[in-house]
Protein backbone atom coordinates (compact mmCIF):
# COMPACT_ATOMS: atom_id res chain seq x y z
CA UNK A 1 0.00 0.00 0.00
CA UNK A 2 1.47 3.60 -1.16
CA UNK A 3 1.61 6.26 1.46
CA UNK A 4 -1.58 7.90 -0.11
CA UNK A 5 -4.08 5.55 -0.50
CA UNK A 6 -2.31 4.32 3.74
CA UNK A 7 -2.84 7.73 5.43
CA UNK A 8 -6.00 8.43 3.42
CA UNK A 9 -7.78 5.50 4.63
CA UNK A 10 -6.23 5.62 7.77
CA UNK A 11 -7.59 9.30 8.26
CA UNK A 12 -11.03 8.90 7.08
CA UNK A 13 -11.30 6.04 9.72
CA UNK A 14 -10.03 8.70 12.42
CA UNK A 15 -12.02 11.41 11.35
CA UNK A 16 -14.63 8.96 11.92
CA UNK A 17 -14.25 8.26 15.97
CA UNK A 18 -13.35 12.11 16.27
CA UNK A 19 -16.77 12.78 15.17
CA UNK A 20 -18.34 10.42 17.11
CA UNK A 21 -17.05 11.96 20.52
CA UNK A 22 -16.92 15.76 19.28
CA UNK A 23 -18.05 18.33 21.69
CA UNK A 24 -19.61 15.35 24.11
CA UNK A 25 -15.84 14.80 25.82
CA UNK A 26 -14.32 16.25 28.86
CA UNK A 27 -10.07 17.54 28.39
CA UNK A 28 -7.59 16.97 30.49
CA UNK A 29 -4.76 19.11 31.29
CA UNK A 30 -1.78 18.02 30.68
CA UNK A 31 0.70 17.99 33.73
CA UNK A 32 3.83 19.84 32.01
CA UNK A 33 1.83 22.10 30.22
CA UNK A 34 -1.44 23.42 31.57
CA UNK A 35 -2.31 25.45 28.20
CA UNK A 36 -2.97 21.64 26.52
CA UNK A 37 -5.88 19.24 26.62
CA UNK A 38 -6.12 15.76 25.77
CA UNK A 39 -9.38 13.73 25.72
CA UNK A 40 -10.48 9.94 24.84
CA UNK A 41 -10.87 10.83 21.43
CA UNK A 42 -6.88 11.67 21.01
CA UNK A 43 -6.14 8.30 22.85
CA UNK A 44 -8.56 6.48 20.87
CA UNK A 45 -7.68 7.66 17.29
CA UNK A 46 -3.87 7.87 18.47
CA UNK A 47 -4.06 3.92 19.18
CA UNK A 48 -6.14 3.26 15.44
CA UNK A 49 -3.69 5.28 13.74
CA UNK A 50 -0.32 3.41 15.52
CA UNK A 51 -1.83 0.28 14.89
CA UNK A 52 -2.98 0.66 11.31
CA UNK A 53 0.59 1.85 10.78
CA UNK A 54 2.28 -1.39 12.73
CA UNK A 55 0.16 -3.83 11.01
CA UNK A 56 1.71 -2.09 7.25
CA UNK A 57 4.53 -0.77 8.37
CA UNK A 58 5.75 -2.73 11.30
CA UNK A 59 9.46 -1.93 10.63
CA UNK A 60 9.11 2.25 10.68
CA UNK A 61 9.55 3.92 13.88
CA UNK A 62 6.30 6.12 15.05
CA UNK A 63 5.83 9.32 17.43
CA UNK A 64 2.29 10.18 18.50
CA UNK A 65 1.37 13.03 20.75
CA UNK A 66 -0.07 11.41 23.82
CA UNK A 67 1.44 7.89 23.22
CA UNK A 68 4.75 8.48 22.96
CA UNK A 69 7.53 7.35 20.43
CA UNK A 70 9.08 3.89 19.65
CA UNK A 71 12.24 4.19 17.96
CA UNK A 72 13.11 0.84 15.97
CA UNK A 73 16.31 2.13 14.12
CA UNK A 74 14.57 2.48 10.82
CA UNK A 75 14.75 5.44 8.73
CA UNK A 76 11.23 6.42 8.47
CA UNK A 77 9.54 7.86 11.76
CA UNK A 78 5.68 8.39 11.48
CA UNK A 79 4.54 11.33 13.29
CA UNK A 80 1.37 11.59 14.76
CA UNK A 81 -1.31 14.68 16.19
CA UNK A 82 -4.63 12.45 16.95
CA UNK A 83 -6.63 15.88 17.53
CA UNK A 84 -4.83 18.94 16.65
CA UNK A 85 -6.76 21.91 17.89
CA UNK A 86 -7.91 19.62 21.05
CA UNK A 87 -9.08 23.27 23.15
CA UNK A 88 -11.65 24.02 20.05
CA UNK A 89 -12.28 20.35 19.92
CA UNK A 90 -13.98 20.30 23.54
CA UNK A 91 -15.80 23.46 22.94
CA UNK A 92 -17.76 22.61 19.86
CA UNK A 93 -15.94 24.45 17.11
CA UNK A 94 -14.99 22.78 13.86
CA UNK A 95 -11.14 24.28 14.04
CA UNK A 96 -9.60 21.06 14.55
CA UNK A 97 -7.78 18.40 12.48
CA UNK A 98 -5.64 15.24 12.89
CA UNK A 99 -2.40 14.87 11.38
CA UNK A 100 0.00 11.94 10.14
CA UNK A 101 3.38 12.69 8.87
CA UNK A 102 6.51 10.72 7.57
CA UNK A 103 10.19 11.71 8.08
CA UNK A 104 12.27 9.81 5.22
CA UNK A 105 15.82 10.78 7.06
CA UNK A 106 14.73 12.97 9.49
CA UNK A 107 12.80 15.20 6.66
CA UNK A 108 9.40 15.50 5.85
CA UNK A 109 8.71 13.42 3.50
CA UNK A 110 4.95 12.76 2.82
CA UNK A 111 2.04 13.34 5.19
CA UNK A 112 -1.91 14.07 5.26
CA UNK A 113 -4.25 16.06 7.10
CA UNK A 114 -8.10 15.59 7.30
CA UNK A 115 -10.58 18.29 8.87
CA UNK A 116 -13.13 15.97 9.84
CA UNK A 117 -15.94 18.92 10.35
CA UNK A 118 -15.42 20.29 6.63
CA UNK A 119 -14.77 16.91 5.15
CA UNK A 120 -11.50 18.13 3.79
CA UNK A 121 -8.77 15.69 3.40
CA UNK A 122 -5.47 17.14 2.66
CA UNK A 123 -2.30 14.94 0.86
CA UNK A 124 1.30 15.92 0.14
CA UNK A 125 4.33 13.49 -1.00
CA UNK A 126 7.99 14.87 -1.95
CA UNK A 127 7.95 15.92 -5.48
CA UNK A 128 4.32 15.05 -6.28
CA UNK A 129 2.82 18.38 -5.06
CA UNK A 130 0.01 18.67 -2.59
CA UNK A 131 -3.76 17.69 -2.75
CA UNK A 132 -7.24 18.67 -0.99
CA UNK A 133 -9.96 15.95 -1.75
CA UNK A 134 -7.56 14.84 -4.67
CA UNK A 135 -7.51 18.66 -6.39
CA UNK A 136 -4.75 20.02 -7.07
CA UNK A 137 -3.72 22.62 -4.41
CA UNK A 138 -1.47 26.06 -4.46
CA UNK A 139 -0.60 28.66 -1.89
CA UNK A 140 -1.98 32.29 -2.70
CA UNK A 141 0.01 34.35 -6.21
CA UNK A 142 -1.29 37.28 -4.14
CA UNK A 143 2.01 39.36 -3.61
CA UNK A 144 0.20 42.42 -1.73
CA UNK A 145 0.06 41.71 2.31
CA UNK A 146 -2.90 44.36 2.52
CA UNK A 147 -5.03 41.88 0.39
CA UNK A 148 -4.43 38.62 2.80
CA UNK A 149 -5.63 37.24 6.16
CA UNK A 150 -2.71 36.14 7.98
CA UNK A 151 -3.05 33.28 10.60
CA UNK A 152 -1.12 34.01 14.00
CA UNK A 153 -1.65 31.55 16.98
CA UNK A 154 -1.13 32.45 20.34
CA UNK A 155 -1.14 30.23 23.46
CA UNK A 156 -1.72 31.51 26.63
CA UNK A 157 1.63 32.27 28.30
CA UNK A 158 2.39 33.06 31.75
CA UNK A 159 5.61 34.36 31.06
CA UNK A 160 4.21 38.29 31.03
CA UNK A 161 7.73 39.28 28.77
CA UNK A 162 7.08 36.67 25.92
CA UNK A 163 3.29 37.59 25.84
CA UNK A 164 3.84 41.25 25.26
CA UNK A 165 6.39 40.17 22.09
CA UNK A 166 3.65 38.10 21.27
CA UNK A 167 1.40 40.35 21.19
CA UNK A 168 3.43 42.78 19.20
CA UNK A 169 3.91 40.98 16.86
CA UNK A 170 0.31 40.50 16.66
CA UNK A 171 -0.14 44.03 16.05
CA UNK A 172 2.41 44.40 13.72
CA UNK A 173 0.82 41.96 11.43
CA UNK A 174 -2.32 43.24 11.68
CA UNK A 175 -1.01 46.76 10.89
CA UNK A 176 0.00 45.48 7.65
CA UNK A 177 -2.48 43.27 6.75
CA UNK A 178 -5.80 43.21 5.82
CA UNK A 179 -7.08 41.12 8.56
CA UNK A 180 -5.43 38.39 11.04
CA UNK A 181 -7.50 35.24 11.58
CA UNK A 182 -6.87 33.07 15.27
CA UNK A 183 -7.87 29.33 14.81
CA UNK A 184 -4.80 28.55 16.34
CA UNK A 185 -4.48 24.92 14.33
CA UNK A 186 -3.92 23.01 11.68
CA UNK A 187 -6.89 24.46 9.89
CA UNK A 188 -4.98 27.97 9.48
CA UNK A 189 -1.91 26.06 7.77
CA UNK A 190 -4.17 24.62 5.53
CA UNK A 191 -5.85 27.28 4.47
CA UNK A 192 -2.46 28.56 3.47
CA UNK A 193 -0.91 25.52 1.69
CA UNK A 194 -4.90 26.17 -0.73
CA UNK A 195 -4.02 29.70 -0.96
CA UNK A 196 -7.30 31.28 1.58
CA UNK A 197 -4.58 32.42 3.84
CA UNK A 198 -1.37 34.45 3.03
CA UNK A 199 0.55 33.20 5.90
CA UNK A 200 0.52 31.33 9.47
CA UNK A 201 3.00 32.33 12.11
CA UNK A 202 2.89 30.34 15.41
CA UNK A 203 6.00 30.02 18.39
CA UNK A 204 4.01 27.46 20.39
CA UNK A 205 4.09 23.78 18.85
CA UNK A 206 5.87 20.64 18.77
CA UNK A 207 7.30 18.17 16.05
CA UNK A 208 4.07 16.49 15.62
CA UNK A 209 2.56 19.60 14.93
CA UNK A 210 4.61 20.23 12.10
CA UNK A 211 5.63 17.53 9.78
CA UNK A 212 2.34 17.12 8.04
CA UNK A 213 1.47 20.35 7.67
CA UNK A 214 5.13 21.26 6.17
CA UNK A 215 4.91 19.10 3.58
CA UNK A 216 1.70 20.19 2.34
CA UNK A 217 2.76 23.70 2.64
CA UNK A 218 6.11 23.60 0.72
CA UNK A 219 4.72 21.19 -2.00
CA UNK A 220 1.94 23.61 -2.22
CA UNK A 221 4.75 26.11 -3.39
CA UNK A 222 5.34 27.55 0.12
CA UNK A 223 8.27 27.82 2.38
CA UNK A 224 8.37 26.69 6.04
CA UNK A 225 11.34 28.15 8.68
CA UNK A 226 11.34 29.25 12.42
CA UNK A 227 11.43 32.55 13.31
CA UNK A 228 14.83 33.12 12.18
CA UNK A 229 14.05 31.89 8.85
CA UNK A 230 15.72 29.00 9.22
CA UNK A 231 14.83 25.52 7.89
CA UNK A 232 13.41 23.47 10.18
CA UNK A 233 15.55 21.10 12.24
CA UNK A 234 14.01 17.39 12.58
CA UNK A 235 17.03 15.53 12.93
CA UNK A 236 17.48 13.04 15.66
CA UNK A 237 13.42 13.29 16.45
CA UNK A 238 13.23 11.48 19.83
CA UNK A 239 15.41 13.69 20.98
CA UNK A 240 12.82 16.60 20.01
CA UNK A 241 9.68 15.48 21.77
CA UNK A 242 9.55 18.33 24.27
CA UNK A 243 11.31 20.68 21.99
CA UNK A 244 9.63 23.98 21.52
CA UNK A 245 9.02 24.67 17.63
CA UNK A 246 8.35 28.15 16.30
CA UNK A 247 7.42 28.20 12.37
CA UNK A 248 6.65 31.06 9.68
CA UNK A 249 4.36 29.54 6.44
CA UNK A 250 3.71 31.37 3.45
CA UNK A 251 4.66 31.32 -0.27
CA UNK A 252 8.16 32.89 -0.71
CA UNK A 253 7.50 36.45 -1.55
CA UNK A 254 4.97 37.11 1.15
CA UNK A 255 7.46 34.94 3.64
CA UNK A 256 10.02 37.43 3.10
CA UNK A 257 7.44 40.78 3.74
CA UNK A 258 6.09 38.60 7.07
CA UNK A 259 9.78 37.64 8.11
CA UNK A 260 10.60 41.62 7.90
CA UNK A 261 7.59 42.84 9.51
CA UNK A 262 8.20 41.10 12.73
CA UNK A 263 11.85 41.67 12.82
CA UNK A 264 10.82 45.67 12.25
CA UNK A 265 10.86 47.78 15.72
CA UNK A 266 7.49 48.41 16.53
CA UNK A 267 7.02 51.89 17.44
Amino acid sequence: MDYKEFITNTLKKAGVISLKYFSKVEGTEKIDDINQVYTIADLEIGKIILDEINRNYPNDNTIDEELGGVDKGSNITWVVDPIDGSSNYLAGLPFFGIMIGVLKDDIPFAGGVYLPKFDELYFAQKGFGSFCNDNPIKVTKEKELSKLLIAYGIDSNKDTEKTLIEATNLAKIVLSTRNVRLTNCVFDAMMVAKGSFGGYLNRSSKIWDNIAPEIIITEAGGIYTDFNGLVQDYSNPFTRLKQNFEYIAAPIDLHSKIFEIIKTKFI
